[in-house]
């Protein structure tokens, strides 16, 4: 299972094309920490109804997007980036991808233009699991586990065809999956 893969920080979830929980569907994740006592990630491909304005007033540069991470502490903002050289104090979860940092800094970076829609990401909550929680769910084939992607799809803006070119990204066996309709009643 999830831990069994070591790191398991770094990796991509992505959710079984039939999934009907509104906040998982046709969902990919990256998990940004996993230990014994659970498991944490943010949802990459359902952007907010808000831009960064909104959540954040007192920043320039608001047209930025906010996506839901997911269900956990919506009240709260996360991001990752890929700007370690303007972002102090990111933990590098993935092939020079960093998650969090110095919040000051960033909001500064924001007003002052200094950070592009395609160097960070931000997000209102997050997916969290339990302790083995997750492991179950995968057992149960709810989601695929990603361990090697495109470092480039955590900062696609094509959130529309983000699950499908994660699941067509897999190989052979899982491409079939892509183009599976969003209801299967409706096939």
């Amino acid at each position: 299972m999830l831990s069994s893969i070591s790191p398991a920080a770094g990796r991509l979830l992505i959710s079984e094309p039939f999934m009907m929980d509104p906040n998982f569907k046709r969902s990919v994740i990256f998990l940004t920490e996993h230990s014994d006592e659970g498991t944490l990630g943010y949802v990459l491909n359902h952007q907010s109804e808000y831009m960064l304005g909104d959540v954040l007033p007192d920043t320039s540069y608001s047209e930025m997007p906010v996506y839901v991470g997911g269900p956990v502490a919506n009240n709260t903002l996360h991001f990752i980036h890929r700007c370690p050289d303007k972002i102090e104090g990111g933990i590098e979860i993935w092939d020079g991808v960093f998650w969090g940092g110095d919040y000051d800094q960033v909001k500064k970076l924001v007003s002052e233009y200094q950070l592009k829609e395609d160097e960070i990401r931000f997000f209102a909550g997050y997916s969290g699991w339990n302790a083995g929680q997750l492991d179950a769910e995968i057992a149960e084939n709810t989601w695929i586990v990603a361990n090697k992607f495109n470092p480039e799809i955590l900062f696609t803006h094509d959130e529309q065809n983000l699950w499908r070119e994660a699941v067509i990204s897999l190989g052979q066996k899982y491409a079939h999956i892509a183009n599976f309709p969003e209801n299967p009643m409706l096939n």
